[in-house]
């Protein structure tokens, strides 16, 4: 009795979807858009890199590939959800004049020495080994810079760098830095 209790609801339901079509699939979540830079799930745009050359007290040149930040959403981003950062390469950002400078390392996992350079191309200052995912300001204190260079932690004390000392851009050229 229930085999044939069985075999009549297969039946039954068989026949109920005979001739009907199927129901449509359902489309897919539209996916979702996230604006805010600091985000780690931002999608950030692939950014240009150029050439800086650091010239160390005794004429020694150390080159660094480095990403340029040239805009707000760029310099806000900066290094922000790196886990890490090889030797010889960093960030460059970019401003368009020289100004007071601060730095935070939000959502910067990593901790990173940065070089503060004014338009003439001169190292105005550096904060060396800065502690990751904090939000105090960094600066060189109450001087001007136009350009800030992040690098991997105690490297520019490796390398024997120290204000006063020169730096050679290249690769910008063409770039607007936005205000």
């Amino acid at each position: 009795m229930i085999r044939f209790l069985l075999i009549a609801a297969v039946a039954l339901l068989a026949c109920e979807s005979h001739g009907k079509p199927p129901p449509p699939p359902l489309a897919p979540a539209p996916k979702r858009v996230v604006t805010d830079v600091t985000a780690q799930d931002y999608a950030m745009p692939k950014l240009p890199h150029a050439r800086v050359t650091l010239i160390d007290a005794f004429g020694g040149k150390h080159p660094v590939d480095a990403e340029v930040a040239s805009t707000r959403d760029q310099r806000t981003r900066g290094l922000m959800w790196r886990t890490e950062l090889a030797e010889g390469t960093g960030m460059i950002f970019l401003f368009d004049r020289d100004d007071l400078l601060s730095f935070w390392m939000k959502n910067t996992l990593i901790p990173l020495d940065m070089i503060f350079i004014r338009s003439d191309f001169t190292i105005v200052g550096i904060v060396q080994r800065a502690e990751p995912k904090t939000l105090s300001a960094r600066s060189p204190g109450n001087v001007e810079s136009q350009y800030v260079l992040e690098v991997p932690s105690g490297w520019t004390e490796k390398i024997g760098l120290k204000p006063g000392l020169k730096v050679i851009l290249e690769g910008t050229q063409g770039i607007v830095p936005s205000p």
